[in-house]
């Protein structure tokens, strides 16, 4: 039976879609695809997402649908019903007032019919508009009209449910839509909006034929809700089994959005009308107090016959809101589910009476299959290979793939009672060979006695058994299901060997031994009893030792003695004793608390969870209270807590046994030490985010319940505040984050003083700690703030120490009598100082105090005020006068503050004229005085420093060019050249990266017979030469078409005419005569000089197609090396990280003239052995040299091209992967950019780590090793940061030390322009070679198209008799170097496959200027104030005029080509080019501007004679296009 289903989106209690499952589905739908692979994004939200065999992957969103193919690339989209507007316009229907969780306008979304003999695939799609319209088109072709249709067959409310199947009966039989949906909404607000028929109104499920026009249900039928239709369920899945039609679902009020009741399973008939076969609730609540009420998602595993579904309790819309259980995974039989499914109904209104009892009968799950988590929003289920995998999508967005199991994993099972009891429907037990396994697996699999299934249950395992069935004989038997032929058995004393029993079985019987009640056999204390069955046997030892010390029932029977009830004993089994009261099991045991643990040996079983907390072992009773902590992180936790009681009576064989709810092993974990009778102590191994049941086992007896223990993520640091403490300490620190109740210890990092541990006071989501004192040297200090867990150290942040606060003074002034206020005056700082930080406290009269409440801070201009208040006192104004000092408690700084001294006001006015006119006199001499002085010896100074800077630098600068040689790598590798299509779109599209991806789908598989009509009719239009030249005139002529539309059309058309090389050129030829025919009226020499019309970016292609062989032949591998040189160049100097200015560089702009002193340092490289690199042949130790300014960044970079150079290969990790790390004996040091370390400049700016600032010497042992986490992309610092050039506030400073001193403050850009000189000649063999290269002739010939153009030109001046002959060679300048040549030496990221920095650009500019120079008729005339740029190769520019005009004489005095040479040439190139691009695009876009202006390109082709042929074309285009438009969705 062929079938498609269809799940609705999960319906969480806030919004959520099964997004992190989309992945997953394209995967298993497109098998190869990798989790790389581009992402497309809709624009609106995703309502459904259905994937089909052969037409790719359907996404409904909004009232959009769009196909895709699984690459995930659009191949069409469509609006409703071919309504106007596009996909990324909003919806017109308004959202629900109140929004509901899952809300869509696409309800159902099912391809079905695929693969069916003779008929192509439809996909049905129903959507909320229309009162819930469906319809159904042919899968491969949308863009056809619906085949049917109909309204009010899914939900017609955006947040309303519904869920469907389509399946047929047989051969022949018409396909049938089974749906169930929320058609109507209790409130009156959405009635308005969507009012359903009435009789859809108490509608759940219906039966629809597809294949009717209009999807009438009248003789179809429905099922009704219960009730009238007074309640509403939402529909989470539908699918079918065995069958029957499964509908999942929930009830759910949307005005409270509360659940109503519990998640159930409605069934009907696979029949062509509703027969209702009942419902049955489903139970997913363990380890959750209130249950899960809500079900967000569902997938049946056919192979399994298992169902899995997401469950979740009721919250709040916040995380904070969520539990670690409040969701889970649930799997349940579906054979359990169709047997418990009543007929009588609770929801719906089904043939049989309602259900009667209160409370529904629930479906448990399969025993250990529940997995609790907090936030599952979505499962899928499948089965690769014989082992299923559930994949799970989780509401931050985290895809989780549940660990691959076989489908049955039956050998773990030891026992047949176990392998019965796990119920898994592929395990039996298999009497031949003992253990649990398949079917086919068992000898003699077709003797049913031979293998039980789980129908049998554990109680027909076969088990020995030891009973009276009269007082003078105990009977030994075999119980439970086994063969009852050819059986014998055997009872053995195993202290002496002797038999005591031996027997046959009669026929059709189980074997038996009868052992006398006499006192002979009272001594016998260990028995083996063994039961032989041909080829397999059962045998079980008994142990009797001490039976009669057992003074109580369950403690005798646990050890193998027997009970007897009349004379309330524990008896040996082989004693006499009435057999109505001889007990050998639990059950009759009143007293019992528990079952015994079962036995290890054949028969036995094993682990069971229990509830009660007591167990009884040996006659000792134990007991287990709690256990803390109740959280632990994923990494475990060495001192785990169980408290309980008499634990110091157990041997030392106590064992914790924790079970995970996602997971079917347990651990099991010793006791680590019993500290007392009452606790004792366990470490807790490493795991997964889970819950796990926990119990605790005393010497091998039963396990008693502990409750929960649930492993959560490792703690996380949000904010850290105040970020900036006094280094006195003691100020209260909090830290915001979450998961900080696992933390074992909090940290203080410093770099000299170490880890200082700090007491803290942690909750949840947040830690208080008291600041340590953290006496320093330094006026301010980085501490790094890390978080203890286990022995992993996790950092939270960085605290900054300053120096203590300093207080100037205090004020005190009566307010009234009964109160003082008191201001403390304090330096301005960046100290948050809050009422827990500080204590004052005023001293008065006799060393009396009095304590003063804080009130407020206020920060002025100058101070800092601090206000208190001192109340409930007498006599304010006394005290405020006799007041001497204020003690002040600051955290742990404690200080006394005098009070300001104030003058008497007399005095002070008579005194501060003649103080001011004697101060400002003595000032005024003194100043002027010292002045003189400091300013004549500062000069002298500043003079003698300049002088010496200057002759060091210029002698530097002299040694540097007669002696400094850089070592040109000849062999540098492959050339990464770019292929053709993306060095194409590069050079045609320069600023317009947007169009790449358009023109570079693969189109060697394009069908060439499927072209659309409309482009095939505008390719033959535009192939009509006169035709096209006119629409190019026309367009020039429109104001509106701009200088970047002339650009695009010109790329397009040489898209479109890619393999019409001759045609292009021939429009070419026409377009460049009548641009001359445009220029001869002005000047001439103007000529293609810039890009303003179509035919100057049409001859930039042109050249770029016909000389792409050519660069990549001849002048790609010098313009590599000179790119590669000049990179060399520039990193053997500094480079400033923050501006990328260096010392070398060919442009004054980039120079950086800044420069400290600097020097190489030759490190020791060892790089960590990785999976990525582990070749043997690969050399790990390097010798690398670095300069001590380079940041950590920086020497990164080098050692990463030092790798590439010895090994021929990369390392194998991206730079963001890796650390360095510098090893210094048993010592080992992380090298970071920015660390607690780094120097704090004014104004808060962070100056970079360097080489340097570590000290590392030559030699030094620098270990690469791969970052454990947090990856993080390349850091780009902000205006916070410097590296070599310092603010101009700290260029006066000491920054290096006093052998520097002075250094920034006189250094002058012009010292250092001879490094631009020495970076020209070590890159200046390189670049000659380039330039020759580019003017030379290979062979003696020139490319075809230099020499076809050319000569092209020179025709065209004799045509117009042009004698001038700087007019041909500015025309042929302007043409190749210009429009060509110049365009690849500033990019070379068009050719190859590399990252251009702006250094590179900017050296690259003066390189390109030097050659537009070589071309120029103009000779220079350069003073001393010439820009440095030009003068640079102002000697060379002579040479290079020489070498050009001998070129373009030589490419004069080639013989002419022939017209059959040139259109071979183009022919060929055409050929090459043959399914590059989409021309179909091309034609598009040109089609677009054509329809832009056509009417005036129409008036034009009237007026001009010969084109009435191409105007009818025309027309008959424009209908082709406008009949797409019809057919297509806009």
């Amino acid at each position: 039976m062929e079938v498609s289903r269809r799940r609705a989106p999960p319906r969480p209690p806030r919004p959520a879609a099964p997004l992190p499952l989309l992945a997953c589905l394209l995967a298993l739908a497109a098998p190869g695809r990798g989790a790389d692979e581009p992402v497309w994004r809709a624009e609106q939200a995703i309502g459904a997402i259905a994937v089909s065999r052969a037409d790719g992957v359907f996404v409904a969103s909004g009232s959009c649908l769009d196909q895709l193919d699984y690459s995930l690339e659009r191949r069409l989209s469509r609006l409703y019903r071919d309504r106007a507007g596009n996909c990324t316009e909003p919806v017109s229907l308004a959202p629900p007032a109140r929004p509901r969780p899952g809300s869509s306008f696409s309800k159902l979304l099912l391809p079905y019919r695929e693969g069916a003999a003779g008929l192509g695939g439809l996909l049905l799609t129903g959507w909320t508009f229309g009162r819930g319209a469906c319809e159904v088109r042919p899968l491969g072709n949308l863009s056809l009209s619906s085949l049917r249709n109909g309204t009010e067959v899914v939900s017609c409310h955006p947040q309303g449910s519904t869920a469907g199947v389509v399946f047929r009966l047989g051969q022949g039989s018409p396909w049938y839509l089974a749906v169930a949906a929320t058609y109507a909404l209790p409130e009156t607000e959405t009635s308005s909006r969507c009012n359903p028929a009435a009789s859809d109104r108490q509608t759940a499920i219906a039966i629809k034929n597809t294949e009717r026009r209009s999807f009438d249900t009248d003789e179809l039928g429905r099922l009704k809700l219960h009730g009238g239709g007074a309640g509403s369920l939402h529909f989470v899945d539908a699918f079918l089994w065995n069958a029957s039609v499964y509908f999942p679902y929930y009830p759910y009020n949307y005005t409270s959005g509360h659940a109503a009741g519990w998640p159930s399973m409605a069934r009907i008939a696979q029949s062509v009308e509703v027969k209702f076969q009942g419902q049955a609730a489903l139970d997913c609540g363990h380890g959750h107090p209130d249950g899960r009420r809500l079900l967000l998602s569902s997938s049946l595993v056919e192979a399994l016959g298992v169902w899995a579904g997401v469950f979740s309790a009721a919250t709040g819309e916040g995380p904070e809101r969520r539990s670690p259980a409040t969701t889970a995974l649930c799997l349940f039989r579906m054979s359990e589910i169709q047997a418990r499914a009543k007929n009588c109904s609770r929801d719906f209104e089904g043939p049989e009476p309602s259900c009667k009892e209160d409370q529904p009968e629930k479906v448990q799950p399969i025993a250990p299959s529940t997995m609790i988590h907090s936030d599952l929003t979505s499962v899928y289920g499948t089965v690769v290979m014989n082992r299923a995998v559930l994949f799970l999508g989780t509401g931050d967005g985290q895809l989780l793939k549940v660990r691959r199991v076989r489908v049955a994993n039956c050998h773990k099972h030891k026992s047949c009672s176990e392998c019965l009891a796990a119920a898994d429907p592929h395990c039996g037990w298999c009497h031949s060979l003992q253990r649990c396994t398949f079917k086919d697996d068992c000898v003699h699999p077709e003797n049913s006695e031979n293998w039980l299934d789980i129908s049998s249950g554990a109680k027909m395992c076969p088990q020995i058994h030891i009973s009276q069935r009269s007082r003078d004989k105990t009977t030994v038997t075999l119980v439970g299901s086994v063969s009852p032929r050819h059986s014998g058995c055997v009872v053995k004393n195993v202290d002496t060997g002797r038999e005591l029993c031996k027997g046959k079985s009669a026929p059709n019987e189980t074997c038996t031994c009868s052992i006398p009640t006499t006192a002979s056999y009272k001594d016998v204390l260990v028995v083996d009893v063994t039961f032989s069955f041909g080829s397999w046997h059962l045998s079980k030892r008994f142990n009797f030792t001490n039976c009669s010390s057992f003074r109580q029932c369950p403690a005798c029977i646990g050890t193998g003695c027997a009970w007897c009830k009349s004379e309330r004993k524990c008896i040996h089994p082989f004693t006499a004793c009435s057999p109505s009261d001889y007990y050998r099991n639990q059950e009759p045991c009143q007293a019992a608390v528990e079952k015994p643990a079962p036995s290890k040996t054949a028969g036995g079983g094993g682990f069971e969870g229990i509830k009660t907390n007591r167990t009884t072992r040996g006659g000792q009773v134990f007991s287990v209270k709690s256990i803390e902590p109740q959280k632990i992180s994923t990494l475990g936790k060495s001192n785990v807590i169980v408290t309980g009681a008499n634990f110091t009576r157990a041997s030392d064989n106590i064992v914790m046994i924790l079970k995970g709810t996602s997971t079917c092993d347990k651990d099991v974990v010793r006791v680590s030490h019993v500290l007392n009778d009452t606790h004792m102590k366990f470490s807790l191994p490493s795991s997964r985010k889970e819950m796990k049941d926990v119990c605790i086992q005393f010497d091998g007896g039963n396990c008693s319940s502990v409750g929960s223990l649930s492993y959560i993520a490792l703690p996380r640091c949000s904010l850290i505040y105040p970020a900036t403490t006094w280094i006195s300490g003691g100020q209260n620190i909090t830290i915001m984050g979450r998961n900080f109740d696992v933390i074992d210890n909090l940290i203080i990092s410093h770099e000299l003083k170490g880890n200082i541990n700090v007491s803290e006071q942690c909750v949840a989501t947040n830690c208080s700690f008291s600041a340590p004192t953290l006496k320093t040297s330094k006026v301010r200090t980085n501490v790094m703030v890390k978080l203890r867990v286990q022995e992993t150290y996790l950092d939270c942040g960085s605290l900054q120490y300053l120096e203590d606060p300093r207080f100037t003074g205090y004020r005190v002034d009566p307010e009234v009598d009964t109160e003082l206020e008191v201001k403390l005056l304090k330096e301005n700082d960046n100290f948050n100082i809050s009422k827990k930080d500080i204590e004052i406290t005023l001293f008065h009269g006799e060393n009396k105090q009095l304590n003063c409440s804080f009130e407020n801070i206020t920060r002025n201009q100058d101070l800092t005020t601090i206000l208190c208040k001192v109340k409930g006192i007498r006599a304010a104004s006394s005290i405020a006068t006799s007041s001497k000092r204020v003690h002040v408690k600051l955290g742990n700084l404690e200080l006394d503050v005098e009070r300001e001294s104030v003058a008497s006001p007399l005095y002070f006015l008579i005194g501060l004229p003649i103080l001011l006119v004697i101060v400002i006199f003595a000032v005024a001499v003194g100043v002027t005085r010292h002045k003189s002085k400091e300013l004549s010896r500062k000069q002298s100074q500043q003079l003698e420093l300049l002088e010496s800077e200057l002759r060091k630098e210029i002698r530097d600068g002299f040694a540097e060019l007669q002696m400094d040689k850089l070592d040109v790598v000849d062999s540098f590798g492959t050339v990464p050249f770019l292929d053709y299509k993306h060095f194409a779109l590069r050079t045609f599209f320069p600023e317009s990266g947007g169009f790449t991806h358009i023109f570079t789908e693969d189109m060697h598989n394009r069908d060439a017979n499927a072209k659309n009509e409309s482009l095939t009719a505008l390719d033959a239009l535009i192939c009509n030469k006169s035709f096209l030249v006119t629409v190019i005139h026309t367009l020039e002529k429109q104001k509106n078409f701009s200088v970047k539309d002339r650009c695009l059309f010109a790329s397009f058309l040489t898209i479109a005419l890619q393999t019409k090389l001759v045609y292009l050129t021939s429009i070419l030829e026409v377009l460049t005569r009548d641009l001359m025919e445009q220029s001869s009226n002005m000047q001439p020499k103007l000529m293609l000089r810039r890009t303003e019309s179509v035919v100057e970016k049409l001859l930039t292609n042109w050249m770029s197609v016909c000389l792409s062989g050519f660069l990549r032949e001849t002048v790609g591998e010098p313009f590599y090396l000179l790119v590669t040189t000049l990179n060399q160049k520039i990193n053997k100097g500094p480079v400033d990280v923050i501006t990328c200015k260096a010392l070398y560089t060919l442009n004054e702009d980039w120079l950086l003239w800044q420069v400290p002193e600097f020097s190489t340092v030759a490190l020791n490289v060892v790089f960590e052995k990785i999976p990525e690199n582990d070749s043997a042949d690969v050399c790990r130790n390097i010798s690398v040299n670095v300069l001590d300014c380079d940041t950590i960044g920086q020497a990164k970079e080098k050692i990463f091209q030092a790798f590439l150079s010895k090994n021929g290969s990369p390392y194998g990790l991206q730079l963001n992967e890796i650390c360095l790390e510098l090893q210094v004996g048993t010592r080992q040091k992380e090298l970071l950019d920015i660390d607690s370390s780094s120097v704090i400049l004014e104004d808060g700016i962070t100056k970079l780590n360097t080489i340097g600032h570590y000290e590392i010497s030559n030699g030094s042992t620098i270990k690469v090793f791969k970052k454990i986490a947090n990856f993080t992309s390349d850091v780009e610092y902000s205006d916070d940061h410097c590296h070599l050039i310092l603010p101009d506030s700290e260029a006066f400073q000491d920054v290096q030390g006093k052998r520097h001193r002075g250094k920034h403050k006189f250094k002058v850009k012009e010292m250092y322009l001879t490094k631009l000189l020495s970076t020209k000649v070590a890159i200046h063999s390189v670049l000659e070679k380039l330039f020759r290269s580019i003017w030379s002739l290979p062979n003696s010939r020139a490319p075809f198209a230099i020499k076809y153009f050319f000569d092209f030109l020179d025709a065209q001046a004799e045509n117009k008799k042009i004698t001038d002959p700087d007019v041909v060679h500015i025309w042929k300048t302007n043409s190749l170097p210009l429009r060509f040549w110049v365009n690849i030496l500033k990019n070379p990221q068009f050719v190859f496959d590399i990252k251009k920095t702006p250094h590179i650009d900017g050296c690259l500019s003066v390189i390109a200027q030097a050659f537009m120079d070589a071309f120029s008729l103009t000779e220079q005339q350069l003073g001393k104030e010439a820009p440095t740029n030009k003068l640079l190769y102002a000697k060379d520019i002579p040479t290079y005029k020489e070498e050009v005009k001998s070129y373009y004489k030589a490419i004069r005095d080639l013989p002419p080509l022939s017209p059959l040479e040139m259109e071979e040439f183009l022919t060929q190139e055409s050929k090459k080019h043959e399914n590059e691009f989409n021309e179909e695009v091309a034609l598009t876009e040109i089609y677009k501007y054509i329809v832009k202006y056509f009417d005036e390109i129409l008036n034009k082709l009237e007026r001009e004679r010969g084109l009435e042929e191409a105007q009818k074309q025309l027309l008959h285009v424009k209908v082709l296009f406008d009949e797409k438009k019809k057919c297509k969705w806009m």
